[in-house]
């Protein structure tokens, strides 16, 4: 290749005005920038990650660190990765929702996918470089989660209003996310002021930080004023779901509820019900009968991608209580003409136990 002598007069100009001569370039090589190892890297990825992100991936996130403390981001291979994944499988804890460890195998490949993002986002490493990303990830199994039937329904809410050390708490939660198709991080995030008794409205925070009010009739949002004042809840932003000793309840409280019923109705526990089967009951009724549109505004699924038809089937808060009062058979302020749906269906039947304290 021909040097431009106008390009190295150039070179030489700047090398004289740093006082640098090609000996000393020679002598001193460029010395290549040392990458963090994964034990090193990882606090700045939980300390940038989400709650959600931690609380998901942050097993997994240890485990690679535990595996290749000493290794730099870039030396870790995707045969390596390939191995963890299988290990994590082969060491899965067998859980009522298992899949023979094939959750385990596609949290990890996920967990390390977001921990190389980071890097990339940082510029430590291109992204061609991540060896997460070449590797593939096990292909999610169709659900085995199904609306439950009326009878189901009702067994689940009467075993739970005649067993356990707070029933009172157990059927409220039962109804709260029955009416609200509401997921448990919604119900356990709720505060003082995201009820709105007066108009029948909670407000959820849910999945990836969403915010929606969502209704709920006034009978359920009388015993939730209730039951916060019984039980200690006084500021705005006190959690609104508390235990009898008036501290607020924890993703616990749902394990214990669910395997109480399932000690007490045994295909509970053979089927794995859990509390998002609730959401599936509520939002299968409401697409039913009142179709996808709806169904999925009462999901809270609005602003997710999809059809271009969502586009011009977009409900609002009005409809989604129109859909709760035919289902509930109860009136909502913010539901006209509920006489419109009165032939629908076979309203739920109220599962709230008084006293509230």
């Amino acid at each position: 290749m021909n040097t431009d002598p106008a390009a190295v007069a150039a070179a030489r100009q700047v090398l004289a005005h740093l006082g640098v001569t090609l000996t000393d370039l020679q002598s001193h090589p460029a010395t290549p920038s040392v990458l963090p190892t994964v034990a090193e890297y990882l606090p700045r990825v939980v300390a940038a990650a989400g709650p959600g992100a931690r609380r998901t991936y942050g097993t997994y996130w240890e485990r690679m660190a535990a595996a290749w403390p000493e290794r730099p981001l870039d030396s870790v291979t995707a045969s390596e990765f390939e191995a963890l994944k299988q290990a994590m499988i082969a060491g899965a804890v067998s859980r009522r929702n298992s899949r023979n460890g094939r959750h385990a195998g596609e949290h990890l490949i996920a967990a390390a996918r977001a921990f190389y993002r980071r890097a990339i986002a940082d510029g430590l490493i291109d992204a061609a470089a991540s060896p997460a990303h070449r590797v593939a990830k096990p292909r999610r199994l169709p659900g085995t989660r199904r609306a439950l039937t009326a009878h189901e329904l009702e067994e689940i809410n009467a075993i739970a209003r005649t067993s356990g050390n707070d029933v009172i708490l157990d059927a409220l939660l039962l109804r709260l996310h029955t009416e609200t198709a509401g997921r448990r991080s919604g119900a356990l995030a709720l505060r003082l002021v995201d009820l709105d008794a007066t108009n029948g409205l909670v407000r959820l925070t849910e999945k990836g930080s969403t915010v929606r009010w969502q209704p709920i009739t006034l009978d359920l949002a009388g015993h939730l004023r209730e039951h916060a004042a019984a039980r200690g809840a006084v500021l705005p932003t006190d959690p609104l779901l508390r235990a009898r000793n008036g501290r607020p309840i924890t993703s616990r409280r749902y394990d214990h509820l669910w395997q109480r019923l399932g000690e007490r109705l045994p295909w509970v526990a053979v089927h794995g019900i859990s509390t998002h089967w609730l959401r599936h009951t509520t939002l299968t009724w409401v697409e039913r009968h009142f179709g996808y549109g709806i169904a999925r505004a009462y999901a809270g699924h609005t602003d997710s991608p999809g059809s271009s038809t969502t586009t011009y089937i977009k409900a609002d808060l009005h409809d989604v209580a129109k859909a709760l009062s035919a289902m509930t058979g109860q009136p909502h302020p913010m539901a006209e003409h509920r006489g419109d749906f009165q032939s629908i269906a076979s309203p739920l039947p109220a599962y709230l136990p008084r006293p509230l304290s």
